[in-house]
């Protein structure tokens, strides 16, 4: 059986260029022999957390239908576009409800811990996202999950596209291939059937 992974920008935007370059990374997974799938957060229609919410109405559908979707998977190849030096508020909502107790009664947090993590961030500025994967690997390694030391910042993101699916640069290209290359090695290596 195939390593499982799940794709999954921060960006909701049309035309994102993290969901381009997350898709490049996804390929290289493909490519190693991994099974990827793509999902957009805005297809999941979650509320904001808070614990009040939680308590008086209880877990949302759709959150119990993104924490299956998490579930199903070994491992995440997360792109991390970066706002105010922090990643996106709804990549923190997602994961915030997705750790929240599964259906069963079992922690939400055990559904994420253990599984492998890589980041990816394109930016128009000149860290091309550095930050956001510094903000998002902490609550990451809080919440179990072993993140790949592997990873891709894209500067200047905006100019970076060749106008089809890849990058202009083609070493740099290469590198955001590594990425997934790279988790799925390590997936492999980590992950129990």
């Amino acid at each position: 059986m195939s390593i499982r992974i799940l794709a999954v920008s921060g960006s909701s935007r049309r035309g994102s260029l993290n969901q381009k370059l997350l898709d490049i990374a996804a390929n290289g997974a493909r490519d190693a022999g991994a099974s990827v799938t793509s999902i957009r957060l805005r297809d999941f229609a979650l509320p904001i957390y808070y614990g009040d919410l939680e308590a008086d109405q209880g877990i949302p559908a759709e959150v119990r239908r993104l924490q299956a979707v998490f579930a199903e998977h070994d491992a995440l190849l997360i792109a991390t576009p970066e706002f105010n030096g922090g990643y996106t508020a709804a990549l923190k909502n997602a994961l915030d409800w997705v750790s929240r107790p599964q259906e069963d009664g079992t922690s939400g947090v055990a559904l994420l811990a253990g599984k492998v993590a890589a980041m990816v961030s394109a930016s128009p500025g000149q860290l091309g996202g550095l930050r956001s994967q510094f903000a998002l690997r902490t609550v990451l390694d809080k919440l179990g999950v072993v993140v790949v030391p592997e990873a891709f910042t894209l500067g200047l993101a905006h100019q970076a596209f060749d106008g089809g699916v890849g990058l202009k640069d083609k070493a740099a290209e290469k590198a955001v291939i590594n990425v997934g290359v790279a988790l799925h090695r390590t997936a492999e290596r980590l992950t129990v059937k």
